[in-house]
């Protein structure tokens, strides 16, 4: 993991001390480059300065300050025609982010003359950003310490439909202030507040750990607007925020921008502070390298015997959930033997009928009636607050996960809510359902936690993390409904279509809404902890009751991309499907972010159990 730098706190300043700097700034500059003339009229004006670092003191959830004019109209104009006609923009997707980006920007300085023509305006605007005036004007309103014009750390991003990143703290290495350059498209038009990409802030509290953490919301939304900067000093444990999903595309509209970091002083640049102080609280990514999941034990072990037949009171009891199918001796060993030989398993048509029957209406009510569904939506964003009123609420804290969850009410529960509870609390924990996993797995369950779970569209997801050096069994029943619609579609097509190429998924099964279950091999710690290819792209790699594989795509193991590599397991959002996976020591595992774009809520039960390994009695002979 990076090293975390201790970030000072603002000290307060006052007009003196900021005329000072200003003054000690301009008598200092002694460059032949005239910097200033890029930035906007007044920009530096001591009493400009004096109300920036005044607003940054006291604005809230954190410190921040926001530039409404930076640079001369006319250089922001030609920087935004060089990145859109000369620069090539990667699409780069994670567990925490989707987004359009060019490389670094201080790779400029290495490009030929030939080359270096080509972006006039583009290295006029990076030079100005890390002038030592500029980093003096930073510097005054925020009080962050010396900053280094050495290492430049930017790119140009373009968030088009789809694109966003989860939320973070920024804290990496020396970074000391984040900082963000809009120049949303097209040029002219006023970026509209329902197209999404805000920059969202978010209040702090304490976790029951005691650690600073988010609440499961923001509390600000600050949209685009050409010509705007923003900046605010990087704090491990406060600084967080996020940006939200751009929800327009394909006419020209992007969320543009040129974002970045000045860092702290390096070695040889005045102010460099080579021993740094142990920081406060941890940074959002080192809290995300493992997780702490409380365990509900089952009072003995005694009574399982995995090489046995299911006891009849326990065949009795799960024939009023299950599809009978996977009660039968027969099937069970069947699975077993598959589970056992590829660690992975999904049991298609996993309740009975006639519980699917009150469910899955049922569960598209619910998206209906807290306004969640496609139709109601029409792809735009919803509130935080829609969903979680009545039996629902939203878990946190958002730098790991953000999905809504049952809980206790004294209002009436819907049809839904009360079978997905009865699963819950009762089902999933029961004798009989371990016993069952016991014998299908080949395992001995030892203790569980279980909760039934929703992820919004445009709001929710997991963010990757691990469980250390402890191997856990996750069964994971899907129940989305519009996966099924989804499904049925495609095998009618098929049927219908048998002399025609089949037509190409959509929605949920395409990776287009996201919401897929991804699972990751461990990673060397000065890696991205979760870089991988679009699900769209993903090859399935699990095997069904049916015996078929690779449902969604046709590439083999063997033909992946070697960016890939690290992906171990994708599965799409299904209905009324079982995912039974045993996940070795420090895989990481994470729900990708639910688009606004998906037709209704991603719903789950979500169980996972600490095992323990059956033992041939040939080990002990």
């Amino acid at each position: 993991m990076a090293h975390v730098r201790e970030r000072s706190h603002s000290p307060e300043l006052s007009s003196d001390s900021l005329l000072k700097r200003l003054k000690t700034t301009h008598s200092s500059l002694t460059s032949t480059v005239d910097h200033e003339s890029c930035f906007y009229p007044g920009l530096f004006e001591p009493e400009n300065v004096q109300q920036l670092h005044q607003a940054y003191a006291g604005s809230e959830p954190f410190k921040y300050a926001i530039v409404k004019k930076l640079f001369q109209d006319d250089l922001l104009k030609n920087v935004k025609d060089e990145c859109m006609n000369e620069l090539s923009f990667t699409e780069k997707e994670t567990d925490i982010y989707k987004v359009n980006q060019t490389g670094d920007l201080a790779s400029l300085s290495y490009l030929s003359e030939a080359q270096l023509a080509l972006f006039p305006n583009l290295l006029a605007l990076r030079d100005a950003l890390y002038s030592l005036e500029f980093r003096k004007f930073i510097q005054a309103i925020t009080g962050c310490g010396p900053l280094s014009g050495t290492k430049q750390d930017m790119s140009v991003n373009s968030y088009t439909q789809g694109c966003h990143l989860l939320n973070h703290d920024d804290v990496i290495g020396t970074r000391r202030v984040s900082y963000i350059l809009y120049m949303p498209l097209p040029y002219g038009e006023e970026w509209k507040k329902e197209w999404g990409g805000a920059l969202e802030l978010y209040p702090v509290q304490l976790g029951i750990d005691g650690i600073s953490e988010p609440e499961a919301a923001p509390c600000k939304a600050i949209p685009p607007s050409w010509n705007q900067f923003i900046f605010f000093e990087v704090q491990p444990g406060k600084s967080f925020h996020s940006v939200e999903e751009v929800v327009v595309g394909g006419d020209g509209r992007a969320r543009l921008s040129i974002s970045g970091w000045f860092h702290a002083a390096q070695e040889g640049e005045e102010g460099y502070q080579a021993d740094q102080a142990v920081p406060e609280f941890k940074s959002s990514r080192e809290q995300l390298t493992s997780s702490s999941t409380t365990f509900v034990a089952y009072p003995d072990s005694e009574s399982l015997h995995p090489d046995g037949p299911l006891r009849r009171e326990y065949v009795s009891y799960l024939s009023k959930f299950l599809n009978p199918v996977y009660l039968q001796t027969r099937t069970i060993k069947a699975l077993m033997a598959r589970f056992v030989a590829e660690s992975s398993i999904e049991l298609y048509h996993f309740l009975s009928a006639s519980l699917v029957s009150k469910l899955e209406p049922d569960l598209r009510r619910a998206d209906q009636a807290d306004g969640l569904d496609g139709a109601t939506r029409q792809g735009r964003i919803p509130p935080h607050t829609a969903g979680v009123s009545g039996t629902w609420s939203a878990r946190g804290p958002p730098h790991k996960w953000r999905y809504c969850t049952l809980q206790k009410t004294t209002e009436p529960p819907r049809e839904s809510d009360t079978i997905l509870r009865q699963l819950q609390d009762e089902v999933f924990p029961s004798d009989a359902f371990r016993a069952w996993l016991s014998i299908l797995t080949n395992l001995l369950p030892l203790s569980y936690t279980v909760e039934a779970r929703r992820f919004r569209p445009g709001l929710d997801y997991t963010l990757a993390t691990s469980e250390g050096d402890e191997s856990r069994l996750d069964v994971v029943l899907g129940l989305t409904p519009q996966a099924e619609a989804e499904e049925n579609e495609t095998r009618s097509n098929g049927k219908l279509k048998a002399n025609e190429e089949d037509e190409e998924p959509h929605g949920w099964q395409a990776g287009e809404w996201g919401g897929w279950e991804c699972y990751m091999a461990p990673h060397d710690e000065e890696d991205d902890p979760a870089v991988y290819r679009s699900g769209s792209s993903k090859t399935h790699q699990v095997n069904d009751a049916s015996g078929s594989r690779d449902h969604d795509g046709d590439l083999g193991a063997g033909e992946q991309d070697e960016e890939d590599e690290s992906t171990l397991l994708t599965v799409q959002p299904s209905f009324n499907r079982l995912l039974l996976v045993l996940r070795d020591e420090n895989v990481m595992r994470f729900v990708k972010y639910v688009s606004a774009a998906a037709a209704g809520s991603r719903w789950d039960l979500c169980a996972e159990f600490n095992v323990g390994m059956v033992q041939d009695d040939e080990e002990y002979s």
